[in-house]
């Protein structure tokens, strides 16, 4: 026995990582979603088959897990070196450790969000996607597959996998430049985290172990339900029931399971989603330390995020006056606030209708800026008891000498500073001005503060804030920032998920979706693709073409539409016991 579960700890040791760059082209027979998965060059023959691996095409679409362009800047990115990594924090691989069901999943991803945003080259490597794609659509593996005394046909399974991850862990470490790898996988056994820890070091690899331990039965429930119990073998069953019995099975599956507590490795323990918090060693440099910080903010509970607009005011375009509501910004924040409430009540309806628990709706928190129209905006729902937060770092763009210009005169006035911004709108700016930069730097506590929060959250702020928390959740480029739009008309929601981030937007009816004259967010700024001779003079704060909508596309709105769903994410990993 001992000789067997040393071999499979021999075997753990190789389960490295990466998935390789793949694309991606549409397939109309699978819907919006569908993909037909094809290779890069620099990668491994294997392709996972899901679909949320595939390059970037629209900025209503999550990214986590798409490919980015070598010559990218990541919107908090505060510089840049020859071989792409930061902090000189070399190579770290960190390897996720815990049962299925654990939020680990939910973690690396979370983490991976984080680092990129920074602009550290980083990669999440599924293990459970390479398992699928050697055993085949539709394909399972054997019942002894996660037992230490395996048949020789799953050992050599296990070994084929794993070897797979460990050429394309170090494919993408060596090869293409990349700075941290995260494994996503159990790791159940000592003996092999310590192998596993010893390879990487080998090969000049920093390696930090994190681990998501949790015996809190409420929280196991929840995330079962969450992720796994969409699968056919569960239709019909009550949904505590059917996660009692998903938890059961892992228990049968993965019969030996080796909490961390290895003093020579560098690990985080975070228990019952981070109730409490241990680390050990984890002393190898700042990137490391960044990471730690982030964890401590970070939770696995599910909570959903909603964008609004403030209302327009009394006062001529003007960043500087603070005025009040107008009554037509009034009617709006009443409008838009009663939209919410409704809407929250129908989700926990339909929810419910569905087999799920008839349990209270979560707490709802407003966050405003500190101007008087986010503030006012918020009242309709202070009045009603929510808890309403004013952050001042929640703050529009500043226009600097822009403010109060048509853009006619700016681009009559600085010519050279237009030509400027419109090579690259993101870091750009205008003399005593901001740069989208700027405010992502600026928002980075907002961040980690949204990253804790744990009750439903409305955000009331400018469209330019909007623009950069909106891209930090669903993963956009850098590029797409500038130019995306919130019609004043809509609520965005954003519901976070274990794979990638569901968005959807709500119609608020009875709201004009222009910009309404006289609002201090008009204030005239040239865009790309302004240059042609003729100015609008009614753009609003570095503002562009495409939005968290479907871009350019006239349609009658529904009272709700799905901007990206996770379900297929889900079905497809239904079985994924790592």
């Amino acid at each position: 026995m001992e000789r067997e579960r040393a071999a499979m700890d021999w075997v753990e040791m190789l389960n490295i990582f990466e998935l390789q760059r793949i694309f991606y082209r549409p397939r109309p027979e699978l819907g919006d979603l569908g993909v037909d998965v094809t290779l890069h060059d620099s990668t491994a023959e294997i392709a996972a088959n899901a679909p949320r691996y595939r390059r970037k095409s629209s900025t209503f679409i999550d990214g986590i897990h798409d490919v980015p362009e070598d010559q990218d800047m990541a919107p908090a990115q505060l510089y840049s070196t020859m071989s792409g990594r930061l902090f000189h924090s070399g190579r770290i691989a960190i390897v996720m450790v815990g049962l299925p069901a654990r939020g680990k999943t939910h973690i690396c991803v979370s983490l991976a969000r984080y680092l990129g945003w920074l602009g550290v080259k980083t990669r999440i490597f599924h293990l459970g996607d390479y398992r699928r794609a050697t055993v085949g659509k539709g394909g399972i593996v054997p019942e002894d597959y996660f037992f230490p005394d395996a048949s020789p046909q799953s050992v050599i399974l296990r070994q084929k996998i794993l070897k797979k991850c460990r050429e394309d862990i170090y494919a993408w470490l060596n090869h293409e430049n990349g700075q941290v790898a995260i494994y996503d996988a159990v790791n159940p056994t000592a003996a092999g985290r310590r192998a596993l820890a010893k390879e990487l070091a080998k090969h000049d690899v920093q390696t930090l172990f994190i681990e998501s331990f949790v015996d809190d039965e409420a929280i196991l429930r929840e995330n079962a339900r969450n992720v796994k119990i969409s699968s056919p073998d569960f239709a019909g069953m009550d949904p505590d029931e059917a996660a009692k019995l998903y938890l059961r099975r892992i228990d049968m599956k993965i019969p030996v399971f080796d909490t961390m507590d290895e003093k020579e490795l560098n690990y985080i323990k975070m228990i019952n989603a981070g109730q409490k918090f241990f680390y050990n060693n984890v002393s190898f440099g700042y990137l490391s330390h960044r990471i730690v910080f982030y964890l401590t903010n970070l939770h696995i509970k599910s909570r959903t995020t909603y964008f609004v607009r403030a209302g327009v005011t009394t006062e001529e375009d003007s960043y500087k006056a603070d005025a009040p509501l107008s009554e037509e910004g009034m009617a709006y924040a009443a409008r838009m606030s009663e939209t919410l409430l409704k809407h929250r009540e129908q989700e926990r309806a339909a929810l419910v209708e569905k087999g799920g628990n008839a349990v209270p709706l979560r707490p709802l928190s407003v966050w405003t800026s500190t101007r008087c129209r986010t503030v006012q905006t918020a009242d309709y729902l202070k009045n009603k008891g929510f808890k309403v937060r004013q952050r001042s770092q929640m703050s529009q763009i500043n226009p600097g000498v822009c403010e109060k210009m048509s853009e006619r005169a700016i681009r009559h006035l600085y010519p050279e500073e237009v030509e400027k911004h419109e090579l690259d709108p993101y870091h750009h700016r205008y003399p005593r001005a901001e740069s989208y930069h700027d405010l992502a730097v600026r928002l980075e506590p907002i961040i980690l503060e949204l990253e804790r929060e744990q009750s439903d959250l409305l955000i009331i702020a400018h469209e330019s804030v909007l623009r950069v928390l909106y891209a930090y959740l669903m993963h956009c480029a850098t590029m797409d920032i500038p130019i995306l739009k919130f019609p004043r008309d809509e609520i965005i929601e954003i519901i976070p998920a274990a794979y990638q981030n569901e968005a959807k937007r709500v119609h608020i009816p009875g709201v004009d979706p222009k910009i309404t004259p006289g609002s201090p967010e008009d204030i005239s700024i040239p865009v790309p693709g302004g240059g042609s001779g003729v100015a609008s003079g009614n753009l609003s704060p570095m503002p562009g073409i495409s939005s968290p909508a479907e871009p350019n596309v006239v349609v009658e709105r529904p009272p709700e539409k799905v901007i990206n769903t996770a379900a297929e994410m889900v079905a497809d990993r239904q079985n994924d016991e790592d």
